[in-house]
């Protein structure tokens, strides 16, 4: 997938975080006139526009976006609650918007919705292991064709174990990976998550995350190397 553009450069830091836990790679731009300057040959992938603190040049981004020569992308507009009021005059510069302060879950749910929409998310990534599946771009997760009803924590452990089968990590390691740096529960979080999912994910599904005696866990079945 292409970056997406985003606006302005410092880019809020809060922003940053939903885009990456998403998955979606961006590039910030701290002036509208930059927004073709490193833009990849096939467009860039959309762009997510902040005009929390300076609406002049956000929106003047967004009709750069929507008069350049490549393809028209989605555009999420993130606004503050006063300027509300003024979006129906400005419907035309964007696709989509989330009002601040929104949660990475909000702004990752916005995006993907965004993209299906626009027709772009038509073919949705995957992770599939055996009767496992999770789409990357809905945070949905399905065993044996049930939709698992997982929050939004239960998900990115699911997800991280699952995109690395057979390989164990300490409980230390899911915290910092999952949870973040900045997280300071203990390795207890980690054990009351992976006892949640197991029981959503059913008596016959729950071995997909085995423990490790005195080690952490691992997502499927271990392999002998040499």
């Amino acid at each position: 997938m292409e970056p997406l553009l985003c606006f302005p450069d410092p880019f809020p830091a809060e922003l940053a975080l939903a885009l990456e836990r998403a998955g979606y790679p961006w590039k910030a731009v701290s002036r509208p006139e930059h927004a073709h300057a490193g833009e990849p040959d096939d467009g860039w992938a959309g762009a997510v526009v902040c005009a929390a603190t300076d609406p002049q040049g956000a929106f003047a981004l967004c009709r750069t976006v929507r008069t350049g020569d490549a393809p028209l992308r989605p555009l999420l507009l993130v606004v503050t609650r006063e300027q509300l009021a003024d979006l129906h005059m400005r419907e035309d510069h964007f696709d989509e918007f989330c009002v601040l302060p929104a949660t990475p879950e909000e702004v990752g749910a916005r995006l993907a919705h965004l993209f299906w929409r626009t027709g772009r998310g038509l073919r949705p990534e995957l992770i599939e292991y055996g009767a496992l599946v999770l789409n990357l771009e809905t945070y949905q997760a399905a065993v044996a064709g049930r939709t698992l009803d997982l929050t939004y924590m239960e998900y990115e452990l699911l997800r991280f174990l699952a995109a690395r089968p057979g390989k164990v990590f300490t409980r230390e390691t899911l915290l910092s990976r999952v949870w973040g740096y900045e997280y300071y529960g203990g390795a207890r979080t980690v054990d009351v998550h992976v006892r949640r999912v197991r029981a959503k994910l059913g008596e016959e599904h729950a071995n997909l995350i085995e423990t490790v005696r005195s080690v952490g866990y691992r997502f499927g079945h271990g392999a002998w190397s040499l």
